[in-house]
């Protein structure tokens, strides 16, 4: 037999798919063995001795990288799918991108078309305290206001000292100060007088505080309770003596003095200003210390009284004065319920100004006495008249408000409301409001900016660096860059059937600059049609049909409908995608059953191979003996 005597190698690009599988089929009917050349070398797990099977000198060849590179070659057109479906989402982003921009556009355009922007004015007046508010469309101009008093709320006042005095004799040894009824709580500590520090404790009785002064000043000072008047009373012990009694030090950390109101007067006697003893302000009302029982109450303590001709109850045995008023100020009686833990009463004030009345009655049987009776507060009670607020505008006659809140009819001033903070002549100034008007449009210039800008990126075909045309995302949509051409047709279009001073953009200063935008060239311009020409500006935005902002924001309904021409273009590029996505999924299927196609019949021809090599090793070991032994 005779070998080979030389090996071509060749590479796989001489082998076609058709040859592979010719290759691969070859060697599945092996043919007679004795007709094989004893020599064929099996090669690696992935390599085919090709000339043992051919009779030529192609060599061995690696079938897996060929399988590889045929799939790869058949892959074209998958290739070229995704491309273009690449494409395709590049469009549909920038056609989302867009429409952002056109919406944006179409906010401002539409805060354009309400007639009020151009109406708006702005109001200042002349004294912080007081504010002022100016409708839409209020006349311009100054307006000089002269309040001659304001407008005060009615109130009625309880009766003072409605709380038991601490004790009713000068014998104050009972009572210790940690459940002295005074107003405010006594704390424990220093306080001083005459320049000596007294320390109290809250167990000390009224009594020893008293001892403990006249010990400190070295017996100068002596101090007592007035049963009377419900007063401490500090003097010095030598009637002769009329020095100034001092009190207090910044380093005091009692406040004793404070709570029974004890203060300098230059003097060498000092009393308590006001009754000592006070109302308990948040326990049951049959324990807050009132002077004059509640006997207008059943059985289980439960009365109630009107204010204002509105109910209101309460229980002696769990209802405080603090929760009694909270519920006084939730009613609608319309007044609110204060305590004064100065003088000790209780006061109702109308929650509303002016001279009106307020009425208070308990709901009690002859010779009974309520929970207002207790407090002094019944209509018998002192009311303090309020008064309405006294002005002139401009100089002109003398008006009556029981408001401090001037609106516009009382000032006669239609869209303007004043609310007066003090009795003085203030200046009030309407203006337009040049700067909300301003904003509007210069959004709207800002944003038509941007939609042309973006536009002009997406379909403008420029130039590359190595001299070819290189386009733009959305280049080969003419239909876009026609919606740029309408926009500026439709914004510098003069609007049909105006008299006034502003029939197109350039009476409002707006033009292109020098790099293509549009922008405010002449703001002096501006500023004088917003100030003077308010009216015809809102008719160039605002007509019918025709305003440029009404025309503006009817195109752009056309493009940004649900229906309209831009969800339109986006649907048929995401149906495209959609196509694409199923080609491609019918592709890969194809191209996976074809490359496990041929690694079959490859490994088939690899493992005949191996066979084949393994029947012609016995052979050779046979045909040796048998030479061996003849």
């Amino acid at each position: 037999m005779q070998h080979a005597t030389a090996r071509r190698k060749t590479s796989l690009a001489r082998f076609s798919k058709k040859n592979a599988r010719l290759i691969a089929g070859a060697l599945v009917p092996i043919v007679a063995l004795w007709k094989i050349p004893l020599r064929i070398m099996a090669t690696s797990t992935s390599a085919i001795n090709v000339s043992s099977i051919t009779g030529g000198t192609y060599g061995s060849f690696d079938w897996q990288t060929m399988v590889t590179e045929l799939i790869q070659a058949d892959s074209a057109p998958v290739t070229a799918l995704q491309a273009k479906e690449t494409t395709n989402q590049s469009q549909i982003t920038a056609l989302s991108t867009l429409q952002t921009d056109f919406t944006q556009l179409q906010t401002d355009i539409q805060a354009l078309t309400v007639p009020s922007l151009f109406a708006s004015r702005t109001v200042s007046s002349s004294d912080p305290s007081w504010n002022a508010t100016a409708a839409s469309g209020t006349a311009a101009g100054t307006y000089s206001i002269a309040i001659t008093h304001l407008a005060t709320a009615a109130s009625r006042v309880g009766s003072q000292n409605i709380a038991s005095p601490l004790s009713s004799s000068s014998n104050v040894e009972g009572l210790t100060l940690a459940t002295l009824p005074t107003a405010t709580p006594i704390t424990a500590g220093t306080f001083t007088v005459n320049g000596q520090p007294v320390t109290i404790a809250l167990t000390d009785s009224l009594q020893d505080v008293f001892d403990k002064i006249h010990t400190a000043t070295g017996g100068a000072v002596t101090a007592s309770y007035v049963p009377g008047s419900d007063k401490i009373k500090l003097t010095n012990t030598n009637p002769a003596n009329t020095s100034e009694i001092v009190l207090g030090a910044v380093n005091d950390s009692s406040n004793f003095l404070q709570a029974t109101q004890l203060a300098n007067n230059n003097t060498s006697t000092v009393s308590s200003a006001n009754p000592l003893g006070a109302v308990a302000l948040n326990v049951p009302l049959a324990q807050a210390n009132l002077s004059s029982s509640i006997t207008a109450v059943d059985g289980s303590g439960n009365g109630s009284f009107t204010i204002n001709g509105v109910s209101v109850a309460y229980n002696v045995n769990t209802d405080s004065l603090a929760t009694v008023m909270k519920r006084i100020n939730a009613s609608s009686a319309g007044v609110t319920a204060s305590y004064n833990s100065a003088t000790n009463n209780v006061i109702l004030t109308n929650n509303s100004t002016g001279d009106i009345g307020l009425g208070a009655n308990d709901v009690a049987a002859s010779g009974k006495v309520g929970l207002l009776g207790a407090l002094g507060l019944t209509s018998a009670s002192t009311l303090q008249h309020g008064q309405n607020a006294l002005f002139t505008v401009n100089g002109g006659p003398a008006i009556s408000s029981a408001s401090n809140t001037l609106s516009a009819t009382t000032l006669g001033i239609p869209g303007l409301t004043v609310t007066a903070g003090t009795a003085t002549t203030q200046t009030i100034t309407v203006a337009p409001d040049t700067t909300s008007m301003t904003n509007a449009i210069q959004a709207f210039v800002a944003d038509y900016n941007t939609v042309q800008s973006t536009i002009s990126t997406d379909t403008t075909i420029t130039t590359g660096s190595n001299g070819k045309p290189q386009t733009a995302v959305l280049s080969s949509d003419q239909d876009i860059a026609n919606w740029a051409s309408k926009l500026e047709s439709l914004i510098f279009a003069t609007v049909p059937g105006l008299s006034g001073t502003v029939t197109q953009l350039a009476n409002l200063g707006l033009d292109f600059d020098s790099t293509g935008q549009l922008s405010l060239k002449n703001s002096s311009k501006l500023q004088d049609a917003l100030t003077n020409h308010g009216a015809d500006v809102a008719a160039y935005f605002t007509q019918a049909s025709t305003g440029i902002a009404t025309s503006v924001n009817s195109y752009l309904d056309t493009l940004l409908s649900p229906t309209g021409t831009l969800a339109k273009k986006n649907s048929a590029l995401v149906s495209a995608d959609n196509d694409i996505n199923t080609q491609i999924t019918t592709l890969q299927a194809q191209l996976t059953q074809e490359q496990n196609n041929l690694t079959t019949e490859f490994e088939a021809m690899q493992a005949a191979q191996t066979t084949a090599q393994s029947q012609l090793n016995y052979l050779n070991a046979t045909a040796n003996l048998q030479k061996a032994g003849g």
